[in-house]
């Protein structure tokens, strides 16, 4: 609960004290955009980037090579967290908005920043509001700022990250419109901070991969036509691969800190919570393969630790 209260703690003070911020920034971009889209990141950066910390997040960013430093993009990314933005703002090279949802705007203070960040609220409801927030999301590109989108529509809570939700082809109109590239972007390891225990805060290690960058009117064309489908199958390769070197990763001296316990209390029986395993195992693992998994690396440790 300390992390949880940390984090909002920070948020809503950040929020407060930048009150004067905004209008500078505001003032700043009427004549200068470009310096204010900068500033604005730099501070944004700042304060997820202390939310990230205060979370316990350590995280892994793999792939900004593959980001164009010469031109926006349009950034799209599975979504299973609230964690998910905080990875994307704290990783992003270049002047970056979002499309979120429209409820998002009714927050204040939190709209106006994300107002200021070139944020676009979009009305899944409302064709003809949608089609606008689209428009003015080809607009922002066309003038240098990246957006990003999660084009399943909402946060997914299936149990396998890699089952992806269907993506809205039309989110990708954006990319078909301006013709900047498709960044595909695969983010695992971000709902073990919060969404999988409500309302606590965990340590968890995130894994951010920005994948190689996709130019829609280069696609053969059974993969134009549904351009969202096929990103959709690039990103949920992307996860497959982060799961599958997840399943590995718990090597002894990891297991030290798990099983330390056990051998300075000499205990008959140990009983672990799944909460504190799943620091170093991935969120997919059951129980049993938690289990399997343990017993292994103590036959490993019976002979030289343990005797």
């Amino acid at each position: 609960m300390i992390r949880l209260i940390l984090v909002v703690l920070a948020v809503v003070l950040y929020l407060i004290f930048s009150i004067p911020v905004l209008s500078y920034l505001k003032n700043l971009e009427k004549k200068d955009p470009k310096a204010a889209a900068k500033k604005s990141l730099d501070l944004v950066r700042w304060i997820l980037g202390i939310v990230r910390d205060l979370a316990g997040i350590t995280y892994e960013v793999r792939g900004l090579e593959h980001i164009p430093s010469d031109r926006a993009v349009l950034y799209v990314g599975n979504h299973r967290s609230y964690f998910d933005i905080v990875m994307g703002y704290t990783t992003v090279p270049a002047p970056t908005g979002f499309i979120a949802k429209k409820e998002m705007i009714g927050i204040p203070l939190l709209s106006q920043w994300m107002v200021q960040m070139n944020c676009l609220f979009l009305d899944r409801s409302n064709i003809k509001e949608g089609l606008k927030t689209i428009l003015t999301g080809i607009e922002k590109v066309k003038g240098g700022i990246s957006m990003w989108i999660f084009p399943e529509g909402t946060r997914n809570k299936s149990e396998d990250p890699a089952d992806l939700m269907e993506f809205h082809e039309g989110s990708l109109k954006i990319a078909e419109k301006s013709g900047c590239p498709v960044i595909p972007v695969a983010i695992t390891g971000t709902d073990d901070v919060f969404e999988r225990h409500i309302p606590w805060i965990r340590k968890s290690h995130v894994i951010i991969e920005y994948g190689e960058p996709i130019y829609l009117k280069e696609l053969p064309l059974d993969k134009k036509k549904f351009p969202g489908a096929y990103t959709r199958e690039i990103i949920s390769e992307m996860i497959k691969k982060q799961q599958q070197e997840r399943a590995g990763k718990l090597t002894e001296s990891e297991a030290e800190g798990i099983l330390g316990e056990i051998k300075q209390k000499e205990a008959d029986r140990v009983v672990f919570k799944n909460e504190q395993l799943y620091r170093f195992f991935p969120s997919t693992y059951t129980s049993e393969q938690m289990r399997r998994e343990i017993l292994e690396i103590l036959k490993s440790w019976r002979n030289s630790n343990w005797i």
